[in-house]
């Protein structure tokens, strides 16, 4: 769609971008459990993933208005910031279907938005899997795409699986009267992602364009077992165990990826 497109009166498109990750670890005892779920909070407090909101903030060009976190007993966090437009419409470049920045501060048109996080550590004795999932939302009304963020949130995390969804929601009009449904061309969430990061994942595209929804999944490639395990590693394991709880992991992340339970 023609960027230089004239409206009449403020861009109403409402962008979506939610966005999972998942981390997967081997926990064979409850201590390793118990002190995994501590790494875990450690590593994504309130107060760091605050830090990460405070730059999606600055990628998609906002301001802050307010800024609300709490950590939880036993375990996780959640953080919430509202945030208002900029006088100064985006340069065209961010307009563009490609990666967005990791750190670098933008200006864009935006009315006011929130950006979300909550976290979400889980285990269970059967089994030794741990898990711990991070949901984030990016929500924006005017011209820029809050998928512009999404290159900075997948180097903000160790990711196993991620999930993305991404939908344009409402209509804006031209100066002539006629309904806009969308304002930039899109074709995939693959788009803004860096070669990197699209070279380290298996990806799959669920879209229904005529309704502007756009959905990716994401499996790191990659396996080395003790990435994934919480304590002395795989020098402690005979052959058998290591075949054991390899097969595990791989189970619980193509379930988790696949959305459905396997034999």
């Amino acid at each position: 769609m023609n960027n230089k497109l004239r409206l009449h009166g403020f861009n109403n498109l409402t962008k979506s971008l939610s966005f999972n990750i998942y981390d997967i670890c081997y926990t064979k005892t409850e201590k390793e459990r118990q002190e995994y779920i501590e790494y875990i909070d450690e590593l994504y407090s309130a107060e760091r993933l605050t830090k990460i909101l405070t730059d999606v903030v600055d990628i998609i060009g906002a301001n802050i208005l307010n800024v609300a976190r709490q950590d939880y007993e036993p375990q996780g966090a959640s953080v919430t910031i509202l945030v208002a437009e900029h006088e100064t419409p985006p340069a065209e470049e961010l307009m563009e279907e490609n990666p967005g920045p990791l750190r670098d501060t933008v200006v864009a048109h935006l009315d006011k938005s929130h950006v979300t996080v909550h976290t979400y550590p889980e285990s269970h004795p059967h089994g030794g899997i741990s898990t711990f999932r991070a949901d984030i939302d990016v929500s924006t009304c005017g011209l820029i795409s809050p998928l512009k963020a999404l290159n900075y949130l997948i180097h903000s995390f160790d990711s196993d699986i991620v999930t993305v969804d991404y939908r344009v929601r409402g209509f804006t009009r031209d100066v002539d009267g006629v309904k806009h449904y969308i304002d930039h061309n899109i074709n995939s969430i693959q788009k803004y992602l860096t070669e990197d990061t699209r070279n380290a994942y298996q990806m799959i595209d669920v879209n229904v364009y005529q309704e502007n929804t756009f959905h990716t999944k994401m499996l790191l490639k990659d396996f080395e077992l003790d990435n994934y395990l919480f304590g002395e590693g795989v020098k402690t394991m005979d052959t058998a165990e290591r075949q054991d709880v390899e097969a595990k992991l791989r189970k619980e992340m193509l379930e988790i990826f696949y959305s459905r339970n396997m034999p």
